[in-house]
């Protein structure tokens, strides 16, 4: 599934020029926690979130307190970075200008990694520079939910249903080591052989279950191999 599939095309903005107080009520109003920044044309400037206006001189809460090792360590450039940030009234001031962007064709697993990487909560996406949609951790969860009525054709045969788990399972890194034989009845998978560790085995059984055409999953496995001789 790609970003185009899933991002929310009607997108909220604001300029550098914009109020803070206008930034903050307007997410308010779109029950959003970030805003993308734009200039005239369009194009991204940076990202306006509610972690930007935390701390705000306004609301008292711009003071933070610091250890006086860290205070010493501080640099003058750094006091003054936080002076604007938390007393900064237009968008511009207080807006984190390193955004991490999305493209259409980009596949939404990517995503979800940047967005766990970033530890962010949505991320716009570009056309020839200008923000054409954003993709929040929502539309994610939306593209999960719709993601059973949306998927491939399923297998018809046992031995194609076996084919394609058997395959899937050999592409897979944390496979290594697993002696497994797959064996189809009836859409049912019975799963033979010995796992290395649990965590393994658990990973067998979610990719059985999730194979298509699956009905079931009978398990067989055993936790220790045996010693060949």
């Amino acid at each position: 599934m790609k970003v185009r599939d899933v991002m929310t095309t009607q997108v909220a903005t604001v300029t550098e020029d914009t109020p803070v107080q206008a930034a903050a009520a307007l997410m308010l109003e779109q029950g959003v926690s970030g805003v993308p920044v734009v200039d005239g044309e369009g194009r991204l400037r940076g990202i306006v979130s509610e972690g930007d206006l935390m701390r705000r001189a306004e609301t008292h809460t711009d003071v933070r307190r610091r250890s006086w090792w860290l205070r010493l360590l501080g640099s003058e450039e750094s006091e003054a970075r936080d002076y604007v940030k938390t007393h900064g009234r237009r968008v511009g001031d207080v807006m984190s200008r390193q955004v991490v962007t999305a493209r259409l064709d980009d596949d939404i697993a990517e995503v979800a990694m940047a967005l766990e990487k970033h530890r962010i909560k949505r991320v716009p996406v570009l056309v020839d520079g200008k923000v054409a949609g954003i993709v929040s951790r929502a539309d994610l969860l939306r593209g999960l939910a719709a993601h059973g009525a949306l998927g491939s054709p399923e297998p018809t045969s046992d031995r194609e249903i076996r084919d394609a788990l058997v395959a899937h399972v050999a592409e897979q890194p944390w496979a290594t080591g697993a002696l497994v034989n797959v064996i189809v009845t009836d859409g049912t998978v019975h799963l033979w052989g010995f796992y290395d560790s649990k965590e393994q085995h658990q990973a067998l059984l979610v990719a059985a279950r999730n194979a298509p055409g699956v009905r079931g999953v009978e398990d067989h496995m055993s936790a220790s191999q045996p010693a060949w001789g």
